[in-house]
């Protein structure tokens, strides 16, 4: 059992970027990225991404941007949650914090990729979804063979909500 632990939830900043990257890459099933590429999430896309911090040292991450041709549509990237964070319902918290942005005040829809096999996603997004009234609507991604050439495990598209009062 994990002591509950208590955390800020801030936006990130570009001084974030390698601990995000360090997360990821601590945290399979999760496909690292490039130190760049997280640090543009931690700047270019700080409105629709999320740090959680105990103290000074980062335990949790999501990063999102809004769909530029589905304005009501936050796509979550990635959520990961440190160990010792885990099984407290932080990412939700941080699944949350991020709808109650002035960045998110249009968004109806949440919207990610999840691999099948990814028993964890799965069952944060399917509670999400309850939390919210919404019933995830799950359909086929990115295919295994035609987008990722047999390297990586097909992608579900999971698409949640309208959430009300958005």
């Amino acid at each position: 059992m994990h002591d509950t632990l208590e955390v800020k939830l801030c936006r990130p900043d570009p001084s974030d970027g390698f601990e995000v990257h360090r997360l990821v890459e601590s945290s399979p099933p999760l496909d690292p990225n490039s130190v760049y590429c997280n640090l543009l999430q931690c700047s270019h896309f700080d409105g629709t991404s999320i740090c959680a911090k105990q103290g000074d040292q980062l335990v949790g991450f999501v990063s999102g941007y809004i769909i530029p041709a589905r304005p009501d549509t936050l796509f979550i990237w990635q959520v990961v949650v440190a160990e010792r964070g885990r099984g407290q319902g932080l990412a939700g918290r941080m699944l949350d914090a991020l709808l109650g942005r002035p960045e998110c005040g249009k968004v109806d829809y949440i919207e990610t990729t999840i691999t099948p096999s990814n028993t964890a996603s799965r069952a944060l997004f399917k509670k999400f979804a309850a939390t919210h009234g919404a019933e995830p609507s799950i359909t086929k991604g990115f295919d295994r063979k035609l987008h990722f050439q047999d390297h990586h495990e097909s992608e579900e598209l999971w698409r949640i909500g309208p959430f009300p009062n958005t």
